[in-house]
């Protein structure tokens, strides 16, 4: 019988297995068989973990989750409108790693819009990720930085639809809009709301 320390050193590798996946394929290529081939396993030994796709695909949201949640980010003693710089840079798929992470929480959006506990999931991440930029949006209006005459959380949403949007565009193409192009979009953007005066 497996010990305890087997049976967690085998989820690591299935978890390692299914980000690789997900990071080449996306959610749409995640399959048993994906997995398995990728641990170089049998899919019977993945039903033990999973019963359908629908598990395997909340599993790897679990995995997207833990993977972004406890990535590193970075940052800036400076509040206001540094600090929405930094909270934006820091979705921007500016690295190998950051741009894997991006093709797997895209490609999650399409397996999101058909599974009602995945959707209420990304609803409540972006409504938490909008409330992060929305504080830094007020900092930067009480600092004299932005206008209060577009409400923060008008800018917030606005922000988070460049910075998304950005991300998308960037993946499709990503020889016209590398890391310093990208960095460069987003100052002017910025740069566009200090405008607003």
């Amino acid at each position: 019988m497996p010990t305890k320390g087997d049976q967690d050193s085998r989820r690591a590798d299935v978890a390692e297995a299914v980000w690789r996946v997900l990071a080449t394929g996306g959610f749409d290529g995640l399959t048993l068989r994906a997995v398995a081939t990728e641990m170089g396993a049998s899919t019977g030994l993945l039903t033990h973990y999973f019963t359908n796709k629908r598990d395997l695909v909340r599993y790897a949201h679990e995995i997207a989750v833990a993977r972004t949640d406890t990535r590193p980010l970075r940052t800036t003693d400076e509040p206001g409108l540094a600090a929405l710089r930094v909270a934006l840079v820091n979705v921007l798929p500016l690295t190998l790693e950051t741009t894997a992470m991006s093709r797997v929480w895209v490609s999650f959006w399409d397996a999101a819009l058909g599974d009602e506990t995945l959707s209420q999931a990304q609803r409540t991440r972006y409504e938490r990720w909008r409330g992060r930029l929305q504080e830094h949006v007020e900092a930067a209006q009480t600092r004299g930085e932005l206008t209060r005459e577009t409400p923060a959380a008008d800018v917030a949403v606005e922000a988070a639809a460049f910075a998304h949007g950005l991300v998308v565009q960037a993946l499709f193409d990503p020889d016209r809009l590398p890391a310093d192009r990208q960095l460069a979009l987003l100052d002017n953007f910025l740069a566009g709301l200090t405008g607003r005066r």
